[in-house]
């Protein structure tokens, strides 16, 4: 049994590095290693018009891909030693095996630009399905500001009340735990946009009423983390536009994958995808906390573990490897 991993979708592009750089220092706090998941999405069957037999991932794509996994493998051991990194390639429906991933693991996280398999990751079809699908939280690195994530800023939570802010609430408390840095704690509400507001209607009233339901709904997670400076704060520009707002200066931005709000059959909240729009730091979308159980060793069906010289399917030319150093 081992501890559950942190997933990076991994593509070899410029922003897969720079979420892999998030998951690893994240590996360094939390102690959990990290593993970087390659995935060739097959085409449809019958969708092959070239001349001849058209297999495709071919042996040459292995092994490109192999060799990229061991150089990011390699070039994680020298940037963070005490990080345990391996790598992993996946066939098939990119949201379905990074879905299954999450099973095991304890946090995954995507770049919002990719290559290859990962084209759809510009909180494109990819991203949204795995926010709204996934067994542990999901952070989108978005590469706007690259340092964005290790700025010395708060974790910044949305808070309305809901069952999923209450997950985001206590990914967001362990969070800034781990970074050694304060909580802002926002709800947000948006007074009517006509100027005729109704006589019942006073906005003062209704920011002391939230501002209220915010502070006993932190109250509890205080106690837990007396350590955590917190910080809370009722916004009325609107959800999405008051965390956006507070991006700025945020390390990392944390929702839940669906609020209060209208429209529940969407896959994802408004304000979730927003955020992955728009945030200018780190968004982590939580539908659910990861199990803290460990996991079993053994690779799911259909993985291809590498952690060393990577691995290729049987039979399959391999290339020389160097000699290790004395």
């Amino acid at each position: 049994m081992t501890i559950r991993p942190i997933v990076v979708g991994y593509d070899g592009s410029d922003s897969a590095r720079t979420a892999t750089r998030w998951a690893l220092d994240e590996g360094a706090r939390t102690g959990h290693p990290v593993r970087l998941a390659y995935v060739f999405e097959w085409m449809p069957a019958g969708s092959w018009l070239g001349p001849g037999p058209g297999p495709w991932p071919d042996e040459t794509a292995r092994r490109e891909v192999a060799a990229m996994l061991d150089g990011a493998v390699a070039e994680a051991a020298g940037s963070h030693p005490g990080v345990v990194v391996d790598g992993v390639v996946l066939d098939g429906p990119a949201a379905v095996l990074l879905r299954d991933q999450s099973e095991r693991a304890a946090l995954m996280v995507l770049g919002n630009r990719g290559l290859g398999g990962f084209t759809g990751l510009l909180a494109g079809s990819t991203t949204v399905t795995l926010c709204a699908h996934a067994h542990c939280p999901v952070v989108v690195v978005r590469a706007v500001d690259p340092a964005a994530g290790t700025r010395p800023g708060p974790v910044v939570v949305g808070v309305d009340g809901s069952d999923s802010s209450l997950l985001a609430l206590e990914f967001a408390f362990s969070q800034a735990a781990h970074r050694g840095v304060p909580l802002l704690a926002i709800r947000g509400w948006s007074p009517p946009a006509t100027p005729w507001v109704p006589p019942v209607l006073d906005p003062a009233e209704i920011t002391r009423a939230e501002q209220a339901a915010l502070d006993e709904v932190l109250a509890g997670w205080r106690a837990k983390y007396p350590d955590v400076e917190v910080r809370a704060e009722v916004r009325t520009a609107g959800p999405a536009a008051d965390l956006i707002e507070a991006s700025r200066s945020a390390q990392l931005v944390v929702v839940g994958s669906r609020g209060r709000g209208g429209f529940r059959g969407l896959l994802l909240g408004s304000v979730s995808q927003q955020l992955l729009h728009h945030a200018e730091c780190p968004v982590a979308v939580v539908r659910e906390l990861a199990d803290p159980a460990p996991v079993d060793d053994d690779p799911a069906p259909g993985e291809l573990v590498h952690d060393g010289p990577a691995l290729v399917p049987p039979g399959t030319p391999t290339r020389p490897t160097a000699p290790e150093q004395p």
